[in-house]
């Protein structure tokens, strides 16, 4: 028996917000949207769909709400990479106009990653251009 990464799930207060501000972010779109539950995925998910081999589908972000706010730092955290050809600073100050900020958690102050949060105050990183 096996089984394969699904998806990752938010834990949030408007799930929808949360949502929106992830799809815009990554150029995903929502397959799914209810008052408890919002689904994005890649668009490759909705363009060839089942003629993605099982193992080769990437996870979808599922947003889910709960009572609490944030209230430590996360202990698993999204990795986002410009591409190649792109700037890495052109995407923090991208991320930052769409409500991202910059967060400290420890990093060493030459690091190759931005250390952000999304407008809920989950962690992320923007790592250095690669492909």
């Amino acid at each position: 028996m096996s089984v394969r990464w699904y998806s990752v799930v938010v834990d949030c207060a408007d799930v929808s917000a949360q949502a929106d501000w992830w799809a815009l972010t990554l150029g995903w779109q929502k397959v799914y949207e209810a008052p408890d539950e919002v689904v994005i995925v890649p668009p490759h998910a909705l363009t060839k769909g089942e003629s993605t081999p099982v193992e080769e589908r990437g996870p979808g972000l599922v947003f889910v709400p709960v009572p609490e706010g944030k209230q430590v730092k996360n202990r698993l955290h999204i990795d986002l990479a410009p591409r190649a050809a792109d700037d890495q600073a052109g995407e923090v100050a991208r991320l930052e106009s769409s409500g991202a900020s910059r967060v400290e958690v420890g990093q060493s102050a030459d690091a190759s990653f931005i250390v952000m949060a999304d407008p809920e105050g989950n962690e992320f990183c923007v790592l250095s251009p690669r492909d």
